[in-house]
């Protein structure tokens, strides 16, 4: 089997953090999501102290999303196959996808950060579905301890990622983006956008989607690059 197609449009991220940790929330808020237009979902929980709760929460999400939208959990391979989940959303210094796709099978997606153009380079010999740039712009859901590489360097990463593992590779881009930026992001490479507090911290999460979904939709037809 091979991994399903990643569609990276509207990528919400339900960051612990930003959303909070109660488990009948944060499967409503995945559910307005999909309802806006929401095409992937991350469960984010950088530090859990306690694995148990962490996978009550994503085993909450799952129940109420379905197989409507991918469900991906951040970082922990354990959990994701524990949730049944559709994959693992990888950084930098998490564990390597070549032991992550080991673990997870040929069907899971397997997605990986990027932030510099030496990493991009290094996406041939990496068993991954897709990548997500950043931070592109400046954000508050995270700390920002590298400068943002803006729309200028989220090009030439994009185009790095691409020239490594083909045309064919997703690339999303992650941070500080909202709707006021979205379709530049797209404008300048990106297949979708990721987002936490852009869309987890609008009053009404499901028209902050559909809102993202249009300008994103919209940016890619502009393109030529519609699916």
């Amino acid at each position: 089997m091979t991994a399903p197609t990643v569609d990276l449009r509207v990528y919400g991220i339900l960051d612990v953090d930003v959303c909070g940790g109660d488990a009948g929330r944060l499967a409503a808020m995945a559910v307005e999501a999909i309802a806006g237009g929401c095409t992937l979902l991350q469960y984010r929980e950088k530090t859990i102290d306690d694995a148990r709760a962490a996978l009550a929460r994503i085993r909450a999400i799952r129940a109420a999303v379905g197989d409507r939208v991918p469900l991906l959990v951040n970082d922990r391979v354990d959990l994701a196959l524990a949730a049944e989940a559709a994959g693992v959303h990888l950084g930098q210094s998490d564990l390597h996808p070549a032991d992550a796709r080991r673990l997870l099978g040929p069907e899971k997606i397997i997605g990986i950060t990027l932030k510099t153009g030496a990493q991009a380079d290094e996406l041939y010999r990496l068993p991954i579905d897709y990548a997500c740039i950043g931070g592109v712009f400046a954000t508050k859901s995270k700390d920002n301890p590298d400068p943002p590489v803006g729309l200028d360097g989220f090009q030439r990463i994009a185009f790095r990622a691409r020239l490594a593992r083909g045309s064919g590779l997703p690339v999303g881009a992650i941070a500080g983006i909202d709707s006021s930026n979205a379709a530049a992001v797209v404008a300048a490479g990106a297949d979708g956008v990721a987002l936490i507090s852009a869309l987890f911290g609008a009053e009404s999460v499901e028209a902050r989607a559909r809102d993202l979904r249009d300008r994103v939709d919209a940016a890619l037809r502009t393109r030529g690059a519609a699916p």
